[in-house]
């Protein structure tokens, strides 16, 4: 692995610790947008290398050309090098904590990040973490660097963006900040606010259940909806003729979504987090996992009902985890795609974003080569497409009118 480092005669206003990846990247790249002097500590060089040249690793509306912006004022440095974290001011640590494979966190990452820059803090800096974590770890990791002698100021800003809007919504959303002391929330408080002109302050352990709750109440929110869905199907019923019913002129009902995958990086796991941290009596947030993860399960058991799989082919549209993205991660897309692997003669899968697998096939090729397709991804491209008289498996209502409910029924 090549070493990256930064030209040491230059001191910097923030390090982003993981800052090549989703949630550090759009925050490296705002902050230096604004006039910071910014520096990204990574062990993924690669990525460092493909930002230095001016182009962002993944899809982010309006990020490239802050991120050329900022490089050609020599705003944006970047290393591979943890002693370099001793020459920012402020340091953001986008590293989280996962749930593991019992659905407990996993403090470990966090911690061993921590290990890797006790050596070169100051009690002159400040450390923000991020990433979403386990409640009261903020406090945790407070005192262990109390105990290792260093008094540096720490706080927990949580990220509050949606991938796709991250560069308007830092900058229109309210931004939370805490801190274990009134100098580090003061001092939080002054950074966020080059970038947004609204802060909410509140203690490290409200503003992590703050974080938690809402993305458990959004995955709740969808679980819902799904939960709707599957009822009406087994009522025999167009759930989307339901959900237009419902919705006509009725404002107490607007907000309703429509059923689809609810995946992705944070909701699963936060929700996740948040029912290990209440001792598993979260029973409102497992049952939604229940129904939202078995929505791929009833996709393929649906047409294992109707149609002999093991003599078909078929084709997934979409294997990021939501529209319009190129990531991924936690994408429900893939237990399709495992549970499919049993069951049909023949998966094929197809994404115009993700260049990241290289089981992917060209759109055109999945679609003649399949006897059945499932949308499992509503990429905006796929708006137009025709299938000639193919099975269309579309749970998103996506196509829309009688032809979208005849394919979601198929």
């Amino acid at each position: 692995m090549p070493t990256l480092r930064a030209s040491e005669d230059v001191n910097f206003d923030l390090c982003v610790v993981g800052g090549a990846g989703h949630v550090g990247l759009r925050l490296s790249i705002l902050f230096a947008s604004k006039g910071l002097r910014v520096i990204i500590y990574d062990i993924n060089a690669q990525a460092m290398e493909t930002i230095a040249a001016g182009e962002m690793p993944f899809l982010e509306p309006g990020a490239e050309p802050l991120l050329r912006h900022a490089l050609e004022k020599g705003r944006l440095s970047f290393t591979t090098e943890a002693a370099d974290v001793a020459r920012a001011s402020n340091i953001v640590i986008v590293i989280g904590t996962p749930v593991d494979e019992f659905f407990n966190p996993s403090l470990k990452p966090v911690m061993r990040c921590m290990d890797t820059l006790l050596p070169h803090l100051s009690d002159d800096q400040l450390i923000i973490l991020r990433s979403t974590i386990y409640p009261g770890l903020t406090g945790s990791i407070a005192k262990y660097l109390e105990s290792n002698g260093k008094k540096t100021r720490l706080s927990f800003c949580p990220e509050r963006t949606a991938q796709g809007c991250a560069i308007e919504e830092l900058q229109s959303l309210p931004q939370v900040v805490s801190g274990t002391t009134p100098e580090a929330e003061d001092a939080a408080a002054a950074l966020f606010a080059k970038i947004t002109t609204q802060i909410v302050r509140l203690s490290p352990i409200e503003a992590e259940l703050a974080k938690l709750f809402a993305n458990a109440y959004r995955y709740i929110q969808m679980a819902v909806t799904n939960q709707f869905y599957l009822i009406a199907n087994a009522a025999g019923v167009d759930y989307f003729r339901v959900l237009d019913g419902m919705k006509q002129d009725y404002p107490r009902m607007a907000d309703i979504a429509g059923p689809g995958f609810a995946a992705g990086p944070c909701l699963f796991k936060d929700t996740m987090q948040l029912a290990a941290f209440c001792k598993n009596q979260f029973s409102m947030g497992h049952a939604a996992m229940l129904v939202n993860e078995s929505l791929p399960m009833f996709v393929v058991d649906s047409l294992a009902s109707q149609y002999r799989l093991e003599d078909l082919t078929v084709g997934l549209l979409g294997m990021a985890f939501k529209a319009d993205s190129d990531d991924p991660r936690s994408s429900l897309s893939y237990k399709v795609k495992k549970l499919l692997v049993f069951r049909a003669k023949e998966v094929l899968t197809t994404d115009p974003y993700i260049s990241v697998d290289p089981a992917l096939l060209p759109l055109g090729d999945v679609i003649s080569r399949s006897d059945i397709l499932i949308l499992c991804t509503p990429h905006h491209v796929y708006r137009d497409l025709t299938f000639q008289d193919k099975v269309v498996v579309d749970i998103w209502n996506f196509w829309g009118g009688a032809q979208g409910r005849q394919r979601a029924a198929a």
